[in-house]
């Protein structure tokens, strides 16, 4: 009898951890940029090395998508590019009316805009994409925010200037690749995969448009939220040279209202683990504790559990 009693009191305990442990998703992007196989490592982290917690990755429309996920309240932690961010925590823009109560968790890399098209287009420069059909990103992407941003400081509409189109970076790819599109809008890290695949293409020779004069403009509009970058030249099979564009920077985010230990543990399992990270996608090496600044987060308040995690390391967001 003390052995079943034993065994029952077995059984209760784990039916009473699995009670408790947590389930999360991380709201990424499509699956042919870099969000969704960063977060698919993130998930086998946390689920890892954050005890009662699973998490899993999702595919998601991008920033602006993600960003309205967490503000159902529902256990999403997101990635997505500060400028969409910003406007989600003020209630702005396409968060018009519907503020997100956001926190930052860390600065995740680099977020390039990459403006593409390919020889035979006609489209060697921003000017050239008056008349053109292009894609500006998914409906719900920070692509598209950002895209919206780029052609206005080029002194183009999005909407009289153009025939414009909503698609992913994979679609744009193949709509490119079959000249349904004479160009696309597409922001993310170095390399993604869905633009190596283009410049990659038998018979197709890669066109990446510079744009890195427009920042001071879109700058002077939204704050201080964009710089002046390069794509390397060896990024992309067929680039002749450097590439001058825009970056701004990821972040990871939360709910104001996910608890402290949560986002502590969070926080560290990524930090103290990304060599594993590192393995999925090469802009993982971005992750870094000297990046977690609060100009670099552009205004959204950090996450009092990540906050903690910093200052045990040392770091001063303030």
């Amino acid at each position: 009898m003390k052995f079943i009693g034993f065994i029952v009191a077995v059984v209760a305990a784990a039916a009473s951890t699995l009670a408790q442990a947590q389930n999360i998703s991380i709201a990424t992007g499509g699956t042919g940029g870099v969000y969704y196989p960063l977060g698919g490592g993130m998930a086998a982290v946390l689920s890892k090395y954050v005890t009662g917690l699973q998490a899993t990755a999702e595919v998601t429309g991008g920033s602006v998508a993600n960003l309205q996920l967490i503000g159902t309240g529902k256990p999403y932690i997101a990635m997505t590019m500060v400028d969409a961010g910003l406007d989600a925590y003020k209630g702005q823009d396409k968060f018009t009316g519907k503020p997100v109560p956001v926190r930052t968790l860390m600065v995740m890399y680099p977020n390039r805009m990459h403006v593409v098209s390919i020889e035979g287009t006609g489209v060697t420069k921003m000017s050239d994409l008056k008349g053109k059909r292009v894609s500006t990103g998914s409906g719900g992407s920070a692509t598209e925010v950002m895209a919206f941003r780029v052609i206005e400081a080029a002194g183009l509409d999005k909407d009289k200037d153009m025939r414009r189109e909503r698609l992913g970076v994979a679609e744009s790819v193949n709509a490119l690749k079959d000249r349904k599109i004479d160009a696309f809008f597409w922001v993310g890290g170095l390399p993604t995969a869905a633009v190596t695949d283009l410049a990659s293409t038998p018979g197709v020779k890669i066109k990446m448009i510079d744009h890195d004069n427009l920042v001071a403009a879109m700058n002077k509009k939204y704050g201080n939220l964009y710089v002046q970058d390069r794509i390397p030249k060896d990024t992309y099979r067929g680039m002749e040279a450097d590439n001058k564009q825009a970056t701004v920077m990821n972040l990871l985010v939360a709910h104001q209202n996910m608890d402290d230990k949560t986002a502590y543990s969070i926080v560290k399992a990524v930090f103290e683990h990304l060599d594993e990270l590192i393995r999925v996608h090469g802009e993982a090496q971005n992750f870094k504790l000297e990046n977690q600044k609060t100009a670099a987060a552009g205004g959204i308040p950090w996450h009092p559990g990540a906050a903690k995690y910093y200052a045990e390391r040392g770091v001063k967001l303030n």
